[in-house]
This record gives structure tokens, sequence and C-alpha cells, in this order.
């Protein structure tokens, strides 16, 4: 079973050193997400419809909302990965255009060849958090150095200040924004996305075609997204007992929540939250 060996979170999202050897569904994030072995087997994820390598010199590049999933060879022994999920207004104080991390095509491609300062990055990072897991600052630092490098290497990032005036421009249907308002304000209600298609009156067939064409991700892929998001925020940040999150999130039993949260972070959510306390 997969190990959180550390979990670091902040102003800039949050970042998680995994010694893998579970796969993941098929899930997604609001977050600019980046994948760098450490130590172990070469693996694989599966982004978009195609399956991608992740080795010593191969990284996987997650735009915001894409669709991927973890996928492990159970003949293959276990990988230790950086997984980094971070905040687009975060990367945006570096440059503006940076806010575009949140939006497809931020990465023109899902996997790339690292450089050494890259790879020396990333292999300090998962050092330091091994082995200082409170210095949150000293964390934020590394990290930016290597997004920096990584950005700079794998985005068009000189013309992303046009992305961001296409997204802008980009207001979407009205009954689709409306979904998503449901989805956000009242996860805990919402166990199906037939009950927001009918809310928002649009037949489920129409319904699942006009979200994914204006969101980028089908209807249930989002609202897991909002719920783990929700989830995640609940298990770092609060104290309440794990009984209660799952309860309001609205999964029956907290065996259910506990399956759900394993499935899209690999580890169990008391595990991640007793590993991420860490760093407090």
């Amino acid at each position: 079973m997969s190990t959180a060996l550390r979990i670091a979170y902040g102003a800039f999202g949050r970042m998680a050193l995994l010694d893998m050897d579970y796969s993941l569904v098929r899930h997604a994030h609001p977050h600019c997400h980046v994948l760098l072995k450490v130590e172990g087997a070469d693996t694989q994820f599966a982004v978009g419809e195609r399956i991608y390598p992740l080795t010593d010199s191969e990284a996987v590049l997650v735009n915001g909302w894409q669709p991927h999933a973890y996928v492990h060879d159970p003949s293959r022994p276990r990988t230790i990965i950086l997984a980094l999920y971070i905040k687009p207004e975060w990367l945006k104080a570096f440059r503006p255009g940076w806010v575009a991390s949140g939006a497809p095509g931020f990465f023109t491609y899902p996997s790339g060849e690292i450089t050494p300062r890259i790879r020396s990055l990333a292999m300090n990072l998962a050092a330091d958090m091994m082995t200082r897991p409170e210095r949150r600052d000293v964390h934020e630092v590394a990290l930016s150095e290597l997004m920096i490098a990584v950005i700079e290497r794998f985005t068009p990032w000189r013309s992303l200040p046009a992305s961001i005036r296409e997204l802008n421009a980009q207001s979407g249907d009205w009954r689709i924004r409306r979904a998503v308002q449901i989805m956000r304000n009242e996860v805990g209600r919402i166990s199906q996305v037939d009950t927001v298609a009918r809310e928002t009156g649009l037949s489920r067939a129409h319904f699942f075609r006009l979200f994914e064409a204006s969101i980028g991700v089908p209807p249930k892929v989002y609202l897991n997204v909002v719920r783990m998001e929700r989830a995640v925020d609940r298990v770092l940040h609060h104290s309440e007992n794990l009984c209660h999150i799952a309860s309001e999130l609205g999964f029956a039993e907290p065996a259910h929540f506990t399956r759900f949260f394993r499935n899209h972070a690999g580890v169990s959510p008391r595990e991640f939250r007793n590993v991420s306390r860490l760093a407090s």
C-alpha cells in the first residue's frame, strides 16, 4: 500500500513525497500539477487518453483540470514521487501570465525530459522535506526555484498573456455556471450529477455534453475534484474527526470516504493528516 513520507502545504498549494505502489483513479486538480521521480522503479501516468513515463530523466506535467491517473505496474517495485500541486495565484507573483497554469494548454505536452538542474532541485527539495519537515519557508524557496525551472523549460510562457485574455473572454453558458455553483456550494448534498442536471433544467445527455465542452472535464470528475479539495482542506486545516468530515461531504459511511480519499491521493485521510502535521 502507498505511503505518504512528507506533505507540505502553504500559499503555494501543496507538495507531497509519496512512496507509491497503488494505482489511482482517473481524477483532476485545479492546480498546475508536476510529477517528478525521486527514487525507485520507473513508472507511468495516464494523462488524457495516453500513458506517459515517469523516470529519472522524464517528468509528467498535468494542466489544471486535466484528467489523469497513476498507473502502477504490480510487477515493478515501489516508486518515490515528488508530487506538486501548485496554485495559479502563487505562480502569478513570479509572472502575471503564469496564472494561466490553471487553464488548458499551459504545458504543451504531458511529458518531457528534465534538465540536470531540474533533477538536482527536485532531489534537494525532497531531501529537505525529509530532514527538515517543519521548515516550510525553506521548502517554499526551493519550490520557487524548481517551478521557475520547470515552467521555463516546458511551457510557452512568453505567449501566456494572450491565453489569459482568451480565458477571461470565455463567460460560458449560464446553466453550466449554475451547475458549478451548485456543486461547489452544496457538495455534501449532491451525490449524483444527474441531480445537478435536473436542477439546471437540462437533459442528462445535453448536460454532460455542455458541461464538458464548457469546463473541459466531465461533470462527475468535476464533482469529485470539488469533493476532494474540500476534503483536503478539512483534513489539513480543521480538527474535526474523520467521521464528521465524511458526513459533511455526503458519504454514507466513513469507510466510503476513506476509500474515495485513498483512490485520489494514494493514502488514507488519517495518514494524510498525520504526515502533514510534521510540517506544522
